[in-house]
């Protein structure tokens, strides 16, 4: 599946930058979706839209993205735990020649993800709680005092409510990418290695759906737990009562029929495709200035390379270069970089 390929031409704080300005720019611009994916699994909206309209006729057009603060605040240590989380994993599963399958790599992915999702897990209950709020008659002033009031009225456990469903919901995520993974080559009738940025793009959107969809039924069971609360106003919205995460999946089976559980589905879908394009582009074009700052290429609007770099050299060494040219310390005839 497409992965960015780390660049050794960036520094460590520059990718870190360009990563989370990406991930910024395409949670706002996909908010409105998530808004109503997630409204629509916590009550039960039929449709992609119903959650969505509701909110803004009530609320007006900035309720459609409720808890996006917090989702972008959550980018940078969620994506710091799921790093380093993933290169333990990996250690873990190379073998003695330093060779790692790809099931393996896949496995470590998933599980790096799922670690830095329950370290996290507190700022995700969080959101789902200031999405399902009526911003008009709010419950929570803001995000501090959000956590303050559920740990001060409900106890820290709170915090964790249905933090199971998460590592249940790694298994059919895990499944849904290996079942990608085997199958591109088939779909694409050609190698990995030759694909196209257009096919990796495709891949990645692919992967998302599959995986999404498999998982989905989790991730509902997730959010309900998470917006129910004898402290909120009608419970939370949750459209169905329950004691525990087995009586969620039962409850909801036994009032909206099996596709209740995929409530939402639809919305979540239709966010993959701009969520995915808005962060490739905007990491590509962040990437662009830190290139042309570090003087790898001649503008920031292009992929042309600066004459005479040397494009191995990492951004320190290429600075001292530069710095030792411009000493004048070279008294024969200056070459190449």
């Amino acid at each position: 599946m497409a992965t960015w390929r780390r660049d050794g031409r960036l520094t460590g704080g520059q990718r870190l930058l360009c990563a989370g300005l990406a991930g910024a720019l395409s949670l706002s611009v996909t908010a409105p979706l998530e808004l109503a994916t997630v409204l629509a699994q916590v009550n039960g909206a039929r449709g992609p839209w119903a959650a969505g309209l509701r909110a803004w006729r009530a609320e007006g057009p900035r309720a459609l993205w409720k808890g996006n603060a917090l989702a972008c605040l959550r980018l940078f240590p969620c994506s710091a735990v799921q790093l380093a989380a993933y290169r333990k994993f990996v250690v873990l599963f190379t073998d003695d020649l330093g060779h790692i399958s790809q099931w393996s790599s896949i496995m470590a992915g998933s599980l790096a993800g799922m670690v830095s999702t329950i370290v996290t897990y507190p700022t995700d209950l969080i959101k789902t709680r200031l999405i399902v709020q009526n911003m008009l008659e709010p419950s929570y002033r803001g995000i501090l005092h959000a956590f303050s009031t559920v740990y001060q009225q409900e106890g820290f456990l709170a915090l964790y409510r249905g933090v199971s469903l998460t590592v249940l919901g790694a298994l059919p995520f895990s499944a849904g990418s290996l079942l990608v993974y085997m199958n591109l080559e088939k779909i694409w009738n050609g190698p990995r290695d030759r694909f196209s940025l257009l096919q990796n793009f495709a891949n990645v959107c692919l992967a998302a759906a599959v995986t999404q969809t498999l998982s989905f039924p989790f991730d509902t069971v997730k959010r309900k737990m998470q917006a129910q609360s004898p402290y909120l106003p009608h419970c939370g919205g949750v459209d169905v009562h329950f004691s525990g995460a087995v009586d969620c999946f039962r409850q909801i089976v036994k009032a909206q029929g099996v596709l209740g559980l995929w409530n939402g589905l639809t919305a979540n879908l239709l966010k993959i495709g701009p969520y995915f394009g808005v962060m490739f582009g905007t990491f590509e074009f962040c990437k662009r200035i830190c290139l042309y700052q570090n003087g790898y290429i001649v503008s920031p609007l292009s992929y042309k390379l600066t004459p005479g770099v040397d494009q191995s050299l990492k951004p320190q060494e290429l600075r001292e270069l530069k710095k030792f040219f411009k000493t004048g310390q070279l008294k024969s005839k200056k070459p190449t970089l």
